[in-house]
């Protein structure tokens, strides 16, 4: 009797029932209407129990979902549902998510007819790393009277990881390699000069630079030509993941961390496809993985494991540190995307003697976010003393911002100062920008 489970119609009808009996006391009459009601009652929980209950009643249900989740997407999960019965049965069904998920509301409704099969989809969001662990699926079945249901647990359960965003990684590999992509997003940056492998000569196009015109074959085919050249191959990228206590600021249920985690494998795919070489060094208070640049087959596969396996820390950076490893580790100027977080110009002031000289020997991108919380306070409109305090403070808070990416800039260090969800598409847009103008 466990898996039996009183539905609201069942309350709705007994209690209607129970309603006559206390009216039968000053109504007699009314008293054989109500035993009427309760035996026609207590008949069809009794038929739809014989029924649910019965051996005729064969649904069946399975689970699938990819091998590894993506960390901050959506990812569909399928139920295959198959009705064996010679019943119509309405049904609910409440799988066992995950308990990092934390959705406790979850719920389907549908209904499958008899010999039926029907494949239903839902999507969830992981927000962090680590096993998901599935459990049971619970259908509620019950016939077209709904007064009774009867708990079937069906499937098994089931452990996945969850990794850095693999969807994303797709995703930006195809829209960077895409030559006739107009879409808002990654842009295709024409190159500046000539300092690379000659490719194919091609038809002129305004904007195309007037030094790389070959004459010869222009005047062969009576139209303008130009030399078209590849960029250069085998340049070393590393990406340096702060994960210390500033990248663990959350947005929208995720850490700065785990925004930088996604973009890193994003850029380290895009390079490895660029046919150039993708590194990796974690740092806080300490030096975590390191990463030699290469170009190996299984490289993206050793990046994706060791940013599925980072773990933040609630130490401060030590820049010094880094400097020196980097000094060992990294051989040969090397284009650097340094993820991490200022949140004012002191702090950033602090570090700004060591990324000048990292940025002596290799080409430094200096990556950190917005305050996307503090940015959308500071347009509401004001209406109290306190309230133009706050905004004023909110937009000096931003102002600093803007102040530490022009101290950057001149001393010559590259800089994004990007909100956490256009992320990956700044750092792709920079590397292809630095790629197209010979910078690396």
């Amino acid at each position: 009797m466990k898996n039996l489970y009183l539905s609201g119609k069942f309350f709705l009808l007994f209690g209607g029932v129970i309603g006559l009996f206390m009216l039968s006391f000053p109504f007699y009459f009314l008293f054989p209407v109500a035993q009427t009601a309760l035996v026609i009652s207590l008949a069809l929980t009794l038929v739809e129990f014989l029924m649910i209950f019965g051996k005729g009643i064969n649904v069946k249900c399975k689970r699938s979902f990819p091998k590894v989740l993506s960390l901050g997407d959506k990812n569909i999960i399928r139920l295959k549902l198959q009705n064996n019965s010679n019943y119509k049965l309405d049904t609910t069904i409440i799988d066992e998510l995950p308990a990092q998920l934390q959705r406790r509301d979850f719920s389907i409704d549908t209904v499958l007819e008899k010999q039926d099969e029907k494949e239903i989809t839902y999507d969830i969001t992981p927000i962090e790393r680590g096993e998901y662990s599935f459990g049971n699926i619970n259908i509620f079945i019950s016939t077209f009277l709904g007064l009774i249901q009867r708990r079937l647990q069906l499937g098994k359960e089931e452990m996945v990881p969850v990794y850095p965003s693999i969807i994303q990684m797709k995703y930006f590999s195809l829209k960077a390699f895409d030559q006739t992509s107009h879409q808002q997003g990654i842009k295709k940056m024409r190159r500046i000069g000539q300092s690379y492998e000659f490719e194919q000569i091609k038809n002129y196009v305004q904007g195309d630079d007037f030094r790389s015109i070959n004459w010869k074959a222009s005047s062969k085919r009576n139209s303008l030509m130009v030399n078209q050249f590849q960029d250069e191959r085998s340049q070393q990228v590393y990406c340096l993941l702060d994960k210390s206590r500033v990248m663990r600021m959350p947005f929208n249920g995720m850490s700065l961390m785990d925004y930088a985690i996604n973009s890193c494998l994003v850029i380290a795919n895009v390079t490895l496809q660029k046919h150039d070489k993708a590194g990796l060094i974690s740092f806080s208070d300490k030096i975590g993985t390191t990463l030699k640049a290469e170009r190996s087959q299984n490289q993206l596969n050793k990046i994706l494991l060791s940013l599925y396996n980072e773990k933040e820390r609630k130490k401060e950076a030590n820049y010094e540190i880094l400097y020196h490893a980097s000094r060992k580790l990294i051989k040969g100027r090397s284009l650097i995307f340094l993820f991490t977080n200022f949140e004012s110009v002191y702090g950033m002031e602090r570090v700004l003697p060591i990324l000048r000289r990292i940025n002596n020997l290799h080409l430094l991108v200096v990556i950190f976010f917005k305050n996307t919380e503090v940015e959308a306070f500071s347009k509401e409109e004001a209406t109290s003393t306190q309230e133009i305090y706050h905004k004023t403070i909110a937009q000096q808070f931003i102002y600093e911002k803007q102040q530490m990416v022009q101290i950057l800039r001149q001393y010559g260090i590259q800089t994004i100062l990007t909100s956490p969800e256009d992320l990956s598409m700044n750092t792709v847009n920079k590397y292809l920008e630095l790629k197209s103008r010979g910078l690396i």
